[in-house]
């Protein structure tokens, strides 16, 4: 039996396949962005070849099929969702454009507002109001209702957001306008804001419920029509889908919750770096993927990713909860050009998979990092993918050339300063990530991963004077192999806020067994097997308007002193994130979270092997510019073996994937087989 793991990324569709024995098997398909599912398909045929089987057999063995989607992202980035009507408390349509009072970039007196998913005609207001505590103030008015429907039929909007003020202690009102809307307008997508997000702050909710009806229907499209096909193609288990907190879900919760999958395949790679984290015994990484599209940083501190509330794309606020990923707009794809102000950049443009970098030879005719690549000598043109896609030199030689006339630099010079600008880029992506929260980078190390990380992990790390990177064997496909060690998980929140006054014991024990139970009886919908909970809070000091997340590990939830347990918690926490706290203001519980885990047993056992004293030998010497063209040792990644050392400067080349180490700096083969860099 197997479990397999899909991540459709902006240039490759990666696939991992483990047996119960451990046996790791993995291949790359071209991703195809007009029909993603036509590069799964085709990637699971040459996984099928690897593995040995025709694609049918292999889906009749798997025992769960885990699925990295970027269907919602591409919806969001590229403006292509549904049409989407909003329908709120009359005197409130205009929420979505007033957002916060305040603006991305604040300084900036010439930034334009972001323009809102739904236009103003569509935002269609209803008479009705829930007062903060619940209770009913104005009634459902049935002919305002009426007239909003019939703007909508006439609107040629095909989906529905539904936010009513303070919905969220009371969503009655919410659940008749949307059992009347399917009533009249069967085949219109409905999303409600007491189901996608039930909690207090209006903009957020009425946000991420935008979002949601923005994006479900084309993610609720792309997974049907899937798993139709896996079905087809022979898969008899089920197909789970990775949503953003990092937690596994069925095909028909990922597409109600289509919102929540926005940070998919990222969130794979993370739990891929927790378990990174649990093998090699090293519990502060900084996760660094880099792809052809963009390169994805986050933080694991004491083995643990940090999950946020405060998540968003494409200008659009989604409030639900997510592993705090920092994404880049610089990957192998990145096009280096000339601003019209004469200054040189590398990104946020890229060439993606289509046309992709010059020198795949499909079109494309603009500078990238992968052209510098091959241009500086780490990329064997020949040996690109296994040699099965060689690389045209010829053709980044031309598009390299034409930009180096234009800066008036030589062809070897233009090519340097493209890869030197893209990894203080990626470098300045992990300062915001570490250094401004308040976290030194150096006594992390750096867990290299995608298919483009290995080349510039040296140089972004020894930029930040961190000291030790670790590239692991699956270092080119960790977010579909990450996939694969995720649990299922339901989270269920609740609001519950009393200005000026302190919550009790009683309150307390009481929102978060109504939360337990509803998430665990939830998640046994899905799931037979073992299930544990987490408990969380979301709170703030009196005067504050933001709250930050709290863990709320290692209580007695029967003592008569668990609210000062709690907001001891907050306080450490506080600290934790800001460097100081204050003991003596108010503190003001806002949010109860509870999520359902159901625990996946762990993969096959993990293979640690035999150091050995022998030496390794390079399969051959390349020319590499490092400075000036040096004579580089290449080595074969699949030959090396625990207890091999290589001191650099040296290239090591794996099928999917190519690491770069220069002088003074050792490379040791732990006992996992994964590279081990001690940067000199």
């Amino acid at each position: 039996m197997f479990t397999i793991g899909i991540d459709v990324g902006g240039t490759y569709t990666d696939l991992v396949a483990i047996d119960r024995d451990g046996r790791t098997v993995f291949a790359k398909s071209p991703s195809t962005p007009s029909d993603q599912s036509i590069g799964v398909m085709t990637g699971l045929e040459e996984l099928a070849r690897r593995v040995g089987m025709s694609r049918h057999e292999m889906l009749g063995k798997a025992d769960r099929l885990v699925h990295g989607t970027t269907v919602a992202t591409n919806a969001l980035l590229e403006r292509k969702g549904a049409r989407v009507a909003l329908l709120t408390t009359q005197g409130h349509r205009d929420v979505i454009e007033m957002r916060e009072g305040l603006k991305g970039d604040r300084y900036n007196l010439r930034s334009a507002p972001p323009v809102p998913l739904v236009p103003r005609e569509l935002r269609l207001g209803v008479r009705e109001r829930i007062k903060p505590d619940g209770e009913v103030l104005i009634p459902l008015d049935q002919e305002s209702l009426g007239e909003a429907i019939a703007a909508i039929r006439a609107s040629g909007a095909t989906s529905v957001a539904v936010c009513f003020l303070h919905a969220y202690r009371n969503p009655a009102h919410e659940i008749a306008a949307v059992d009347r809307l399917q009533r009249e307008l069967p085949d219109l997508n409905v999303s409600r804001s007491s189901d996608v997000l039930p909690q207090i702050k209006e903009y957020e909710r009425v946000s991420t419920t935008i979002v949601n009806a923005y994006v479900e229907p084309a993610v609720r499209r792309y997974l049907t029509n899937l798993e139709m096909r896996l079905k087809e193609a022979g898969l008899a288990s089920s197909l789970f889908i990775i949503l953003s907190h990092g937690g596994m879900a069925p095909v028909e919760e990922a597409a109600r919750l289509a919102a929540a999958t926005v940070l998919s395949g990222p969130a794979g790679g993370i739990s891929g770096c927790r378990r990174c984290a649990d093998l090699l015994g090293v519990p502060d990484l900084v996760p660094f993927d880099m792809g052809g599209t963009s390169t994805d940083i986050s933080l694991i501190a004491d083995g643990h990713a940090t999950l946020s509330a405060d998540g968003g794309l494409a200008d659009q606020r989604i409030a639900l909860r997510s592993l705090d990923i920092a994404s880049i707009a610089a990957g192998g794809g990145s096009i280096a050009s000339i601003d019209v102000g004469g200054t040189f950049r590398v990104g946020p443009e890229s060439a993606g998979s289509v046309p992709g970098p010059a020198c795949y030879g499909n079109g494309g005719t603009e500078p990238t990092v992968t052209d510098a690549n091959v241009i500086l000598g780490y990329l064997d043109a020949s040996a690109f993918m296994g040699g099965k896609r060689p690389l045209d030199r010829n053709a980044s030689e031309v598009t390299i050339d034409r930009l180096a006339k234009a800066l008036g630099l030589s062809r070897d010079d233009a090519a340097a300063g493209i890869y030197r600008m893209v990894n203080l880029r990626m470098a300045d992506g992990i300062r915001l990530m570490t250094l401004r929260r308040g976290v030194d980078p150096r006594r992390f190390a750096l867990l290299s991963f995608g298919g483009a990380a290995g080349l510039h992990a040296a140089e972004v790390a020894r930029e930040l004077e961190m000291k030790r990177i670790i590239a692991p064997t699956a270092a080119s496909v960790l977010s579909a192999w990450g996939m694969l060690t995720s649990d299922l998980r339901y989270e269920a929140s609740s609001t519950h806020y009393s200005a000026g006054r302190r919550i009790t014991p009683q309150e307390v024990r009481a929102v978060f067994a109504g939360l337990e139970q509803r998430s665990v009886s939830h998640l046994t919908s899905w799931f037979g097997g073992k299930i544990v909970t987490e408990r969380s809070a979301e709170m703030r000091y009196g005067e504050q308007i933001f709250e930050i997340d709290v863990p709320l590990y290692g209580l007695d939830w029967d003592s008569n002193e668990i609210v000062d347990r709690i907001e001891e918690l907050f306080h450490r926490r506080h600290e934790e994130l800001y460097t100081y706290s204050s003991p003596d203001q108010e503190v003001v519980f806002v949010n109860a979270r509870v999520a359902a885990v159901g625990v996946i047993p762990e993969l096959g056992q993990v293979v640690r092997g035999q150091a050995i004293s022998e030496a390794c030998k390079p399969k051959g010497v390349r020319k590499a510019f490092f400075g000036e063209w040096r004579d580089v040792p290449i080595f074969t990644a699949e030959e090396l073996r625990p207890g091999n050392e290589i001191e650099g400067p040296a290239i090591i080349e794996a099928e999917t994937t190519t690491v770069v180490i220069n002088k003074l700096d050792r490379v040791s083969v732990n006992e996992l087989g994964w590279l081990d860099i001690s940067l000199g």
